[in-house]
């Protein structure tokens, strides 16, 4: 039986992804040499521990892959988030959980492989510093008046917040106005608040010095240090903690910051970019924002339409998704007919232009000639007419609109929170967050 055992160590030690399983309490069973390096806890440390306390992943609490699996009976496969070392740094993984049967069937435990993506991670965020972005589309009158103003935003060095429901192009405005700026050959930096873990924001943004906490054995930059010179865009930033919204309105009045461990300020160069879907004066009447940081926030405040009003841009966004999805895919599909574009405009797209782009990717994968047709888009468009879909009201407040927005989607995808995320363009955190504060869902 130690015979047995040995050999199944080796097997599992030679495979180059992370490997360990569970049993139906999520129990560390066994725990493989690469599950060891990527995570820094040993297996004999791991075994026996729950794996939530192993990999402390940004999932463990809101939407956890293994617990899904063991409760389905199925597999939940490359699901890509974010797991804490030992040394209290944010790994990048991509995961792939499934249940274990026994000969009955009967399920008795998981499984879960994860491969590290810090290097893929790193590769993408050098190559946005680098490249142009798209530009732009609108011919709509709010367009107009927003494309009006940009080149006096991006001359200034004023704080720019930018407004508007997700899927709208906030980060694609934030990146428009750097690249238009006197800073536009440095580099442009983004942290999603929501998509980092409270434990970690301070420490993502503003570096640490080593011996600054446990398993701090090195000096490490924030995103502060690497935007030095040019813009740092914080989206979802009414996600902040209070203790970072404290150091960041230091930065904001002092261009100076103090890494964790530190003592000594430096100076932070940076042009700061913020975004957020939601109303941060509702936030600042609550005590969940600070008001003065809400201020100096809000030096230049850009506003971005949902699609909805702005269905005269639904065409030229057409012809331009067709573009860039013809280019990725090889295909010659140069059109959409007239019921198809009769259909796009008489969506109320809670998910704004990243829905509109989803709905014509859909099409494009099923469409074999040069033209889209109704029977190429997703079943909910196609129905779209027969339904009478309606505008949602536009004058409605923006948390009612987000909530309106959050609620249709988890109707689409029937409560499966990580598709809902994933559609929205946003974390399952930040979606379990705003489920909670408009009483959606559990």
């Amino acid at each position: 039986m130690a015979d047995d055992q040995s050999r199944h160590d080796l097997i599992l030690d030679a495979i180059t992804e992370g490997v360990f399983t569970v049993d139906l309490d999520l129990n560390i069973q066994t725990f493989n040499r690469a599950a060891e390096r990527i995570t820094g806890q040993g297996r004999e440390r791991a075994v026996g521990r729950k794996c939530y306390d192993v990999l402390r992943a940004s999932v463990c609490q809101s939407d956890c892959p293994m617990a899904r699996a063991l409760k389905t009976g199925r597999p939940v496969l490359d699901r890509s988030v974010d797991l804490l070392d030992t040394r209290g740094r944010t790994v990048p993984v991509r995961v792939r959980s499934a249940p274990l049967r026994d000969e009955s069937g009967r399920v008795w435990g998981g499984v879960e492989t994860f491969v590290d993506l810090t290097a893929l991670v790193t590769l993408k965020r050098r190559l946005q510093r680098t490249q142009s972005p798209t530009e732009m589309i609108g011919r709509s009158p709010a367009m107009a008046e927003l494309f009006a103003m940009l080149p006096r935003v991006a001359d200034s060095e004023s704080t720019v917040l930018i407004t508007g429901a997700s899927g709208t192009g906030k980060g694609l405005l934030a990146r428009t106005i750097h690249n238009a700026s006197a800073r536009k050959n440095k580099p442009f930096v983004v942290m999603g608040c929501g998509a980092v873990p409270e434990t970690l924001l301070e420490s993502e943004l503003f570096g640490y010095r080593r011996g600054a906490f446990t398993g701090a054995d090195r000096d490490k930059p924030g995103l502060l240090a690497e935007a030095q010179g040019g813009s740092l865009f914080l989206d979802e930033v009414g996600e902040l903690t209070p203790a970072v919204q404290v150091k960041l309105l230091r930065v904001l009045d002092e261009k100076q910051y103090v890494p964790l461990g530190a003592s000594t300020p430096l100076r932070a160069d940076v042009r700061l970019i913020a975004a957020t879907n939601r109303r941060l004066e509702d936030d600042v009447q609550a005590g969940r924002f600070r008001q003065d940081l809400y201020y100096r926030l809000n030096v230049v405040r850009l506003r971005l339409p949902p699609l909805s009003e702005r269905r005269e841009d639904i065409p030229p966004l057409v012809d331009h998704f067709l573009d860039r999805l013809r280019a990725e895919t090889g295909k010659v599909i140069s059109s959409v007919s007239d019921e198809v574009m009769d259909r796009l405009l008489n969506r109320s797209y809670p998910g704004n232009i990243r829905e509109l782009l989803n709905v014509l990717e859909h099409a494009v994968v099923l469409c074999p000639g040069e033209r889209i047709e109704v029977d190429h888009l997703p079943a909910e468009v196609r129905a779209t007419r027969e339904a009478g879909e309606m505008t949602p009201p536009v004058d409605l407040p923006l948390a009612d609109l987000e909530a309106r927005a959050i609620d249709a989607a988890l109707g689409r995808h029937r409560g499966h929170r990580a598709r809902t995320a994933r559609a929205l363009g946003i974390s399952t955190s930040t979606l379990w967050r705003k489920m909670k504060r408009y009483g959606l869902g559990d």
